[in-house]
């Protein structure tokens, strides 16, 4: 059985009420930016719904799924925190649908891209990758895309969380040199740090809680 961070969770981390909101194909069809969004952006099977469903203290929450594509549309969660802090969370759907067709593969880039630049609620976006894998040419220019002038005006900059997921795949002395490595490489990258993440261990929870929470307080 997965660990539950819940059950040391310092008290402001603790997620007192979580629920799937609404869906939606277009930025149009999401409800009012009432609260604040981070979103979370990553290649098919990055482990995408397993860290939302750790982050907000839920099992089942946000729905995974071995086949890639599986999430295609716009999905938003309502997190609130024990100390009043409410959030909406924003799955975004997974690229590199290699099984897509072109034409699909296009509206999902123009609904995630649209979304990302026109949302005047959107404070974070989370981008994760495999540890195993790396930072690849499609996250790098997810990255350089997130950096760009968005069309909307906000007293803070976009913030952007790199997130290396399945670090408990590898061994400790493996785990340890590969997000060093990834550190040392982003170094150039200013503004731009990782966090080292697993869903079944719970390895890195609090720190992309604090990070989220730095970027919407």
């Amino acid at each position: 059985m997965k660990p539950s961070p819940q059950a040391n969770v310092p008290n402001p981390l603790r997620v007192v009420d979580a629920r799937f909101i609404a869906g939606a194909v277009d930025t149009e069809g999401l409800l009012a930016p009432t609260l604040v969004e981070v979103a979370f952006a990553g290649r098919s099977n990055v482990g995408k719904s397993s860290l939302l469903n750790a982050l907000m203290q839920r099992h089942g929450l946000a729905r995974t799924s071995r086949t890639p594509g599986c999430t295609r549309q716009l999905n938003v969660f309502e997190v609130r925190c024990a100390d009043g802090l409410a959030i909406h969370f924003v799955d975004l759907p997974g690229y590199g649908w290699a099984q897509r067709s072109k034409t699909e593969r296009g509206e999902w880039q123009g609904m995630i891209e649209g979304y990302l630049k026109k949302r005047a609620s959107l404070r974070a976006v989370a981008v994760l990758f495999d540890v195993r894998r790396g930072v690849e040419e499609e996250e790098q220019q997810l990255v350089e895309f997130l950096r760009q002038r968005r069309h909307v005006s906000t007293a803070k900059p976009l913030e952007v969380i790199l997130v290396a997921t399945k670090i408990d795949k590898l061994g400790a002395a493996q785990r340890t040199l590969a997000l060093q490595a990834l550190k040392t490489s982003l170094k150039k990258s200013a503004g731009t740090s990782v966090v080292g993440f697993s869903a079944v261990t719970g390895d890195g929870w609090e720190e992309l809680w604090k990070r989220i929470r730095g970027a919407v307080l």
